[in-house]
């Protein structure tokens, strides 16, 4: 069985201060993503015995940044789209194992104003065809911060969110149309009816408590490794983060 988790970190510097290590080593994954790592090379060193440690940091200072940690050394490791491109924000690695790709991604956000969402709409575009190719070789696990909640279950308060970032028309179709292009979320798949199952909480007074919150925080696998999916959920109660890890679980991959 393959465990992955995925977590928006907002900063692992400071996640660290508020338990990250804790709850790491108690999750015991074979393989820990993260999003928001917010640094830059030698600002950190993280004691993960056991791990081999692969990061993408932005080029701006304190921003954006994913990094993969993995008791298995993949068989290849790049950052970007494109071999040999520069990735300014360190938004996307891939890590190929023997029996799938493992992507993880911190997507764009559209802004408050939707003055990126031409750019985030690329973006969804890029990754569509990007992991499609990857799941002609073998098939994928994508997982992060997509910053979207792609159906009115997937937040609180979905009325008056309609058409603001992160659940505006648009974004939503294009997490549709990946999932049409051969691929589950995994969470809904196992769940299809769950409701006030959130990801992200804003820090405003209570809102977490009140489980006000959004899910946008994924584990998506190629259609193929449906059988294969043993779990898929989210851990509320660990904090460190205004988001929480999402995790699934994969019977008989190897990596």
């Amino acid at each position: 069985m393959v465990k992955l988790i995925s977590w928006n970190v907002n900063g692992i510097r400071a996640c660290v201060k508020k338990g990250f290590l804790d709850f790491f080593k108690h999750s015991d994954a074979d393989i820990f993503c993260i999003q928001e790592s917010k640094l830059q090379a030698g600002q950190i060193e993280l004691d993960l015995p056991g791990y081999h440690q692969y990061w993408n940091y932005a080029q701006r200072k304190g921003y954006s940044g994913t990094a993969v940690f993995t008791k298995t050394e993949p068989l290849h490791v790049s950052y970007g789209f494109d071999e040999g491109e520069v990735e300014e924000e360190g938004r996307l690695i891939t890590c190929e194992f023997e029996s799938f790709y493992l992507v993880t991604m911190y997507t764009p956000n559209s802004k408050r104003d939707l003055s990126r969402i031409v750019d985030r709409l690329r973006w969804e575009d890029k990754v569509r065809d990007y992991i499609s190719k990857l799941d002609e070789q073998k098939p994928v696990v994508l997982c992060g911060d997509l910053n979207v909640a792609h159906e009115p279950i997937d937040l609180k308060n979905d009325r008056s969110n309609r058409g603001n970032s992160g659940f505006t028309d648009e974004e939503r179709e294009k997490m549709t149309r990946l999932l049409e292009a051969g691929f589950i979320d995994t969470f809904r798949y196992l769940h299809p009816d769950r409701d006030d199952a959130y990801t992200w909480w804003s820090y405003m007074n209570k809102v977490r408590e009140r489980n006000i919150g959004w899910r946008i925080d994924y584990v998506i696998a190629s259609q193929s490794l449906a059988p294969a999916l043993a779990s898929a959920g989210m851990e509320p109660a660990v904090l460190g983060s205004d988001h929480c890890p999402v995790y699934a679980e994969f019977i008989g991959l190897s990596e």
